[in-house]
This record gives C-alpha cells, structure tokens and sequence, in this order.
C-alpha cells in the first residue's frame, strides 16, 4: 500500500479573454452518450461556455450537465425516420446536413470530429480548427470490422465507401489548422487525408478517477462501447481461456452477441454505470483488458488515474499512455491466447498505484485546456 500522490491539476483557469469578442461555434458529430470524445468536448464547452454547439443529434438526457448548459443547436438531419435509432445507416447523406450548418456566420469554428463534423464549413472571415479523433473510421482502415451484420448493409457499405472517402478527403479543405489526439491519428490523418496535425492528447478526469491504494479483488474489467472494431469479443475469450472473472462495463450492439459466446462462470455483463460506480470497479479490479486498436483510449487513462495497470494490445493510441513494466503490460500478437498468456503472467505486486497515479496526472484536463489555448492562439491570434 502507498500513499496518495499530489494531485497535479490545480492550476487557476486557463485565460480565454480574448474570445470574448468572438461569435464561436462548436461542432461535434452527435450527442447521444458520453464516450471519449463527448469528454472531450466537455473541455471546449469550458473553454468557451458562450459559444454556440452544433450537432445532427441531441438527446440532452443522455449527455452531461455542462453539455446541457450550452446553447445545443440540434440540426434537421435528427428528424428524419431513424435517425435516432439507426443513425449510422445515414451515414452517406449526414455530410449534405453538415455542410448546411450556419457555420460560415461565426468568427470561429471549432470542431471535435469522428466522422463528418470536420465537414462543417469555415467561417467567412475566421477560421476553422479541428480536432480530430480519428479519420471517418467506417470507410478506412476499420471498414472490414463493420461488414458482416447482413448482405444488403454490407453491399451498400461497399457502393458508398469510394464516395464518402472522396468527401472525407475534400472535405478537409474547409479545416485551416487540425490537432490529432494521438500520434497513431496524426500518422492516420497524414496517410488518408495528406495534412498534418498538431498532437494534444485528450484528458482524464482525475477527480472523479481516484485509487484507493489498497490490494485489488480478483476481477478484471473492461469499459467499452461494444462496437466491432473494440475487440471486445477477444477479451472475453481470453478471460475464459485463462480462467479469470471478468466484468465488461458498456452497451452497444455487440452486446447480445457476445453475451451469447460469454462462459457465464467468468464474465459478468454490466451495461453503462454511472461514473461513481465505474469509478469503483476500476479502482477495485486487478487491472483493465485492453484488446483492441484505439484511437486513443480514455479508459486507459482513467484505470491509471484509479491506480490500476492496464494489459493491453500493443498497437495505436494507447502505447502513447501506458508505460510498460511501470503501469501496463503489452501482448504482442492480436489474438485471444496471446492476452490469456498476458493475464496468467500478470502480478499484482509488480505495480505501485501511486506510480500510475502520478502518470496518469500528466494528462491533466488543465495541460489540455492550456495546449488547445496554445493551438488556437497560433492560428487566430490574440491576448496572451
């Protein structure tokens, strides 16, 4: 056991005076949950909590407080049939409904972006600046992860993919300046879309994410929307073949299918908790799986801000925040035995949750709001 490090982010607020003159639009692709980039955004609303937020959809009950307290401009494309419910089945016509946001009547533009928002239009005599958490996912590198769900949805994924990679390349001539939130999208974005990034890696919340430096149960954990490409499916197996009890914290529409492969004597299915709760299953389980390939991984940051180590595949996002032997471990090859080996091998005593504490501080919600601050000032101009 070990004592509680010094909490880093204390710093007084970052200063955004000279915005106040600014008329300034967030754009972000939909608010329907709060996953990583949601958390993100939360960072921009604080930063500019005057501007106005653009997205296709809205549903306030599901996202934050403070991204309730914005003035949220949901845009028409939430009332077509299904929209909704099956939003992603728009996903051709969603870039029409973004190039018709307001945007061009702003001072500034600033958008956070999966998937179509860095389509919204520059400002007539400002800037556009995005922030991107990975190139349009669905028509690039993880096009293969969304096939398989029906012959007719995977032929018209296929009619349109060459469309919609044209509009996502194009489309970023309306963006004067990018930042990536990890060098695994940077390197993305420099291969499909030829333009480079500025890094700023996205914050964890670090007061709700807290270790209480005792010894963990016995359990590992999972926190994940479960979506094809997150791998879930790996982790359960392995968790299985290495006779381990496994909690898997998220919902999505994976989740009957891997309910159904799950051995019901070691993985328990949990759905979406609220923070408080998600806060105690990472600080108590013996360290978070990471199975797949991730833009960046915020869980991955909040297991370590909890104390915990994170075992996770060795490629994208998340080797740029877990530092090996010190609070993770990596598997080398992307197969469920090869992170069974990993969980078998795994000692609880190698790592001091004060040690990942401290890590996981680095990435405070203060450096980012300073970084972004530093990014915008560069490119627009204005008060130090």
């Amino acid at each position: 056991m070990t004592s509680p490090p010094k909490n880093h982010d204390v710093s007084p607020p970052t200063n955004t005076d000279w915005t106040r003159s600014l008329r300034i639009a967030l754009v972000h692709d939909w608010l329907n949950g709060m996953r990583g980039g949601e958390k993100v955004l939360e960072q921009f609303c604080t930063l500019f909590p005057g501007a106005d937020l653009h997205t296709l959809i809205y549903e306030p009950e599901r996202v934050s407080p403070l991204i309730r307290s914005m003035n949220v401009i949901e845009s028409p494309f939430a009332r077509l049939p299904g929209a909704r419910t099956n939003y992603r089945s728009l996903l051709p016509i969603m870039p029409a409904f973004v190039s018709k946001l307001p945007t061009p009547d702003y001072d500034l533009v600033l958008s956070t972006s999966h998937c179509v928002a860095k389509g919204a239009r520059r400002p007539r005599r400002g800037k556009h600046l995005s922030y991107v958490f990975s190139p349009m996912r669905y028509v690039w590198d993880h096009f293969p992860d969304y096939l398989g769900s029906g012959f007719v949805k995977d032929a018209g994924l296929r009619v349109v993919r060459p469309w919609m990679q044209k509009w996502d390349r194009r489309s970023c001539t309306r963006v004067d300046s990018f930042a990536a939130d990890s060098r695994h999208i940077a390197r993305k974005m420099a291969k499909f879309w030829n333009r480079r990034a500025r890094v700023i890696h996205p914050p964890v919340d670090l007061e709700t994410f807290k270790p209480d430096f005792s010894q963990p149960d016995e359990y590992f954990v999972v926190v994940s929307a479960l979506v094809p490409y997150k791998m879930i499916g790996r982790a359960i197996e392995a968790a299985r073949i290495a006779r381990v009890p496994l909690k898997v914290i998220g919902d999505g529409p994976e989740r009957s299918r891997l309910e159904q492969l799950a051995d019901k004597r070691f993985i328990e299915f949990l759905g979406w908790v609220p923070d408080d709760e998600l806060a105690h299953h990472y600080r108590r389980a013996r360290a978070l799986l990471f199975p797949g390939v991730e833009d960046f991984g915020i869980t991955s940051l909040e297991a370590q801000a909890s104390g915990r180590p994170v075992l996770a595949l060795r490629n994208g996002g998340v080797m740029e925040t877990v530092v090996e032997g010190s609070t993770g471990a990596f598997f080398d090859h992307p197969t469920a035995k090869s992170l069974a080996r990993l969980i078998r091998h795994h000692n609880d005593s190698t790592y001091e949750s004060s040690t990942i504490r401290n890590h996981a501080e680095s990435f405070s919600p203060t450096n980012f709001r300073e970084n972004v601050l530093r990014w915008i000032e560069g490119k627009v101009g204005g008060g130090s």
